[in-house]
């Protein structure tokens, strides 16, 4: 595989001239670069006007690879050759070089290119490029890799070092201009002027002694621009300047300084900066429309450790995630609902002592469900998603205002007040929804995450979500429990103390929603809660469905168990009217309908029990009915003794209203007793029995963190079996409010 590397722009603030002059002082042999053993001149040529300088060398280098690899490969040194094409009219210098050595088992190709900066033409720029093919290399390829990879970083690193270690030494002995190149008067026509080999002193002994004292600058950089290619006599033995492979061309929109790189992107090394270049480059290329900041680039580099390939499709699809769902116009047009402005408990509060902006999250005096049930999971992650695109902006405000890189942000996730109702088993599974889709598309973005006020219960969330979280961001948690947040390596080594939050302590007031519950009043349907304005759904799964229940109706739910000892668990909301719930084990086979009624347009209602099936033969209830009013939320499981087909069952419940009562009390009376359908909004689930055990929260830290069940746990601190009737009891949690 061809290994291909790229590097940024690097500006040197001096004159093209004045730069050639001081990389002719590397040649013969250069201390400050001890693999450069020397050179000879194999071939030179000079135009008559003096403009165009070619020169061909081959050098001696000098490997540092390990002494069996060298002794295995034969030799000590290897051989590159080199040529420079000066070009003083364009003020250009192209450099190409390849191995001589091994070329038949590894091919290594370099290319530079100095040229005037195109703002500044007293500035010159430096780029370079180079490709790398192991094809064979006696088992070592990955090793002979390796050492070109080293290789290439130090070169870059120490090339505009050695540049302007040079620079200063002309200095110190009082040169500081050379006069650019200016057209020869008119003089009779002469030959071009051919050398061959000799030795490198003989051409470098007088660099500054005329406008073309320059003509042996070499080096061993490579670089690409899209300069124009400099014209040259005709003559038969004049070589032509090759114009660069497309395939390395950029055009210089696409070129990057490094001073720009270390100021808003930070410290790359070499071989990132290539990545980085490269990635930028193929995004342009196959994307015609923005191409992403730089910062936004890099943070998918370094989450996928700079792997090229697979940060290439991690930012592919987040690009096209982006693209479905509008999601860079999120912060002109999304407008929060009511619930979500007034009772999500988070907002951005300054900053960290670092400079990343600080979010405070009070998730523990937060309504989980109560907001997903008045605003829908959708309305939700949106609101996420521009908590994110807030903070990329921040970021970048930071940036330019504090003078150096802050890409990532810090968050304060306060969890007093967190209890069993937040483990509640549908929010869960929507938070680990919001997980991936942040992971997804905002990768590096999270700083630090400082957990403080931990209570005992915390262990169980955090061994439900921690899988779904990277790698790399979980090194990022610092987790408090009490008030060890206030101690010596708490909040105030983070945060400046004028800046920590009055309810953690400090006298900084934090002006964001307090949280609290949601009245149920806010509480939508679900028809009203998957409307996204137009837009493709974020979320690909809806955890609730919504069902009608008529009088002398039911709706019924099948759910098949395939294994003893399964735990079937619900959990609904009675959105209009009373219904009995009942859960019941079918003896005979059960299939949904095809098309049952309102499954398009509208909500369920689904009849699965036939009339002729007599309950204590065809059919067995398993759990007591129960009745349920409108606005109850109800939870509960049931362990499966038997597979088979089982039934979740609501009925209308005919409320008893007293033959007594005047016909005008009678009007007064809620809709429940006057009309005869109700609707319900239900979430169920088949856990297997190894997955669903109680936990003794009543137990220390250690045994909750070492808890492995998923979804199971959540559900035992939620049910009662208090109404199971005797015979049930032991398999069997009744549904609870």
């Amino acid at each position: 595989m061809v290994q291909q590397y790229q590097s940024p722009v690097r500006v040197y603030k001096y004159p093209f001239e004045l730069v050639m002059a001081a990389y002719e002082k590397r040649f013969p042999t250069c201390p400050q670069i001890p693999v450069f053993l020397g050179s000879e001149i194999k071939y030179e040529y000079k135009s008559d006007d003096g403009a165009v300088h070619v020169k061909e060398r081959r050098c001696k280098l000098n490997v540092d690879a390990p002494y069996i690899l060298k002794k295995i490969a034969g030799v000590e040194v290897v051989y590159f050759i080199q040529k420079n094409s000066l070009d003083r009219r364009e003020r250009t210098l192209k450099i190409e070089a390849h191995n001589e050595s091994f070329a038949s088992r590894v091919v290594v190709k370099e290319t530079c290119l100095y040229s005037v900066h195109p703002e500044n033409p007293e500035w010159t720029c430096f780029e370079q490029s180079a490709s790398l093919d192991v094809k064979n290399f006696f088992g070592f390829e990955s090793t002979v890799e390796k050492i070109a990879m080293k290789q290439y970083s130090q070169n870059i690193k120490k090339g505009k070092e050695i540049i302007e270690f040079f620079i200063n030494e002309l200095k110190s002995k009082g040169v500081t201009y050379v006069p650019p190149w200016t057209p020869p008067k008119p003089v009779s026509p002469s030959e071009p002027k051919a050398q061959t080999s000799q030795p490198e002193s003989q051409t470098a002994a007088t660099v500054l002694s005329s406008p073309s004292s320059s003509d042996s600058i070499t080096s061993t950089s490579s670089y690409h621009s899209a300069n124009t290619a400099a014209q040259t006599p005709a003559s038969p033995t004049v070589p032509d300047i090759p114009e660069l492979p497309p395939d390395i061309r950029i055009s210089s929109e696409d070129k990057l300084d490094a001073d720009y790189i270390e100021r808003f992107l930070g410290h790359l090394t070499p071989i990132q900066e290539s990545y980085l270049i490269q990635l930028r480059k193929w995004i342009a290329e196959s994307h015609k429309g923005q191409v992403p900041k730089d910062s936004h680039i890099l943070r998918f580099l370094r989450a996928r450790d700079f792997n090229l390939e697979e940060a290439r499709k991690m930012l592919c699809n987040s690009l096209a995630w982006r693209k479905q769902h509008q999601v860079d116009l999120i912060l002109d047009t999304w407008k929060p609902p009511t619930p979500l402005v007034d009772y999500f408990a988070g907002g951005w509060h300054y900053y960290d002592r670092e400079g990343r902006p600080l979010f405070i999250l009070r998730l523990g005096q937060m309504d989980v469900k109560g907001l997903l049930k008045a605003c829908g999971e959708e309305a939700i992650l949106r609101h996420i998603l521009s908590v994110n695109e807030e903070g990329l902006r921040r970021c970048e405000e930071a940036t330019k205002a504090r003078g150096y890189p802050i890409s990532t942000w810090t968050c304060v996730v306060d969890l007093e007040g967190l209890s069993m109702r937040h483990l509640w088993r549908p929010g869960v599974k929507a938070l680990l929804r919001f997980i991936e889709v942040v992971e997804a598309n905002y990768p590096e973005t999270m700083g630090r995450l400082l957990i403080v006020r931990a209570p005992r219960v915390f262990p169980v969330l955090w061994t439900l979500v921690s899988p779904f979280i990277d790698e790399n961001t979980r090194k990022k948690f610092l987790i408090y429990g009490g008030n060890d947040y206030l101690e010596s390596g708490g909040l105030a080594d983070y945060i400046d103390p004028e800046y920590i939050p009055d309810f953690l302590g400090g006298t900084c007031h934090c002006n964001m929603p307090e949280g609290g519950l949601v009245p149920k009043s806010l509480y939508q349907l679900l028809d009203n809660l998957s409307m996204n304005d137009g837009l493709p759904s974020l979320c690909q799964e809806t955890i609730y469905q919504l069902s009608s229940v008529f009088k002398g109706s039911p709706h019924e739910v099948l759910v098949n168990i395939d294994d003893k000892d399964s735990v079937l668990t619900w959990d609904f909301d009675v959105l209009k009217g009373d219904v009995v719930f009942t859960v019941l084990r079918s003896r005979r086979p059960l299939s949904m309908p095809k098309d049952p009624p309102g499954a398009v347009g509208g909500p369920l209602n689904v009849q699965l029990l036939d009339k002729s099936m007599t309950v204590g033969v065809d059919v067995s209830v398993v759990e007591t009915p129960l009745v349920c009013h409108e606005g109850e939320s109800i939870q509960g499981s049931h362990v499966a003794r038997y597979p088979g087909p089982y039934v979740l069952q609501w009925k209308f419940h005919n409320a008893p209203v007293s033959s007594s009562l005047p016909q005008a009390v009678k009007a007064t009376l809620p809709d429940v007793f006057t009309h005869h359908k109700c609707k319900v909004m239900y979430y169920h689930e088949v856990l297997a029995s190894e997955d669903f055990r109680p936990l003794s929260f009543m137990g220390s830290m250690t045994s909750l963190q070492s808890s492995q069940s998923g979804f199971s746990s959540l559900s035992v601190g939620t049910t009662s079996s208090a109404q199971s009737n005797s015979s049930q009891s032991a398999n069997s949690s009744c549904p609870s409010r």
